[in-house]
């Protein structure tokens, strides 16, 4: 009898052992933030994503098995403010309180993030697809990753206080390396700061800042709203003025008003990502961060 019991506590043990050292199940809505999660969390984490890189987060649909992941997460992870207008609904679904937002197993990666574009007087939809918040693509700037990852080490570190110290292992050596790279890459801003680019959107204005560029006049009359032929002219005839050589846009964009307004004013239409893995070599928050850097200062020297 004394054999059994002892048996039965040890494995008892083995048990709560195991389920001590099971990773956190981890759903963010980007790769960006999933590879950031993995980055910090290390072997501790197990990571899935929402959104495909390879279409406008804006317009994410989830699908049954999003739901299904997310009601088993133990911890939901989001760019806030009101970039994932899907996110609220998709937790709704999945029916975990504790991943809702404002939840003790929600991590909203804006916290702390000094946002660009915050509306001064209150916006109608005449206005276009304003954001009631600010500007929320803030992981345009490897300057905010920095922010961000010491937001998830506190997280993890709150949520499994056993691995703390990896945690903030991990952050540091990430933090350490992404330092670096950003004095690499704003060693390239004295060849092109100052100059002047058209975006497709709005989306691009936390990168124009980290390298020194203006951002004045997108195709986009309104955010979200196509253009006129009348807008189009006045694009041209300020590209002339100003000598603006140079379109950026995401990858997935229709890219033919871009491509008219670039013939007419001799422009480069260049594509800079907006999360890992939106195109063939930037699956890693790293080369995402190059691809752009690179991308926007070959164009703009060759012009």
């Amino acid at each position: 009898m004394k054999k059994t019991v002892l048996l039965l506590s040890l494995l008892f043990l083995s048990l709560n052992a195991f389920a001590a050292e099971k990773p956190i199940k981890v759903v963010a809505t980007t790769t960006f933030i999933a590879d950031l999660m993995r980055k910090v969390g290390g072997e501790h984490v197990s990571v899935e994503s929402i959104a495909s890189p390879k279409f406008n987060i804006h317009f994410i649909q989830p699908t049954p098995n999003d739901v299904r992941k997310t009601s088993r997460a133990d911890l939901f992870a989001f760019m806030g403010l009101d970039l994932e207008a899907w996110a609220d609904p998709l937790l709704e679904a999945a029916g975990n309180p504790k991943l809702f937002r404002g939840g003790e197993h929600n991590l909203d990666l804006s916290s702390g993030i000094t946002l660009l574009n915050v509306p001064s007087e209150n916006i109608t939809r005449a206005q276009g697809d304003m954001h009631l918040f600010g500007n929320p693509h803030y992981t345009m700037s490897p300057e905010n990753v920095l922010i961000m990852a010491n937001t998830v080490s506190l997280k993890l570190s709150e949520m499994d206080p056993a691995h703390a110290a990896d945690y903030a292992k991990n952050k540091t050596d990430f933090e350490a390396k992404m330092r670096q790279k950003i004095e690499e890459w704003k060693s390239f801003r004295a060849a092109i700061s100052g100059n002047e680019i058209f975006s497709q959107h709005k989306d691009i204005e936390y990168f124009s800042n980290f390298m020194g560029l203006k951002t004045e006049m997108f195709i986009e009359p309104k955010p979200g709203i196509p253009p006129t032929p009348k807008h189009l002219a006045k694009l041209e005839a300020y590209a002339r003025d100003k000598n603006v050589h140079v379109i950026v846009m995401p990858s997935y964009y229709p890219r033919g008003n871009a491509n008219k307004l670039a013939k007419k004013i001799g422009a480069t239409v260049v594509v800079l990502v907006q999360n890992p893995g939106e195109i063939k070599g930037t699956e890693d928050i790293f080369d995402f961060y190059a691809h752009n850097v690179k991308a926007i200062v070959a164009a703009l020297k060759s012009n």
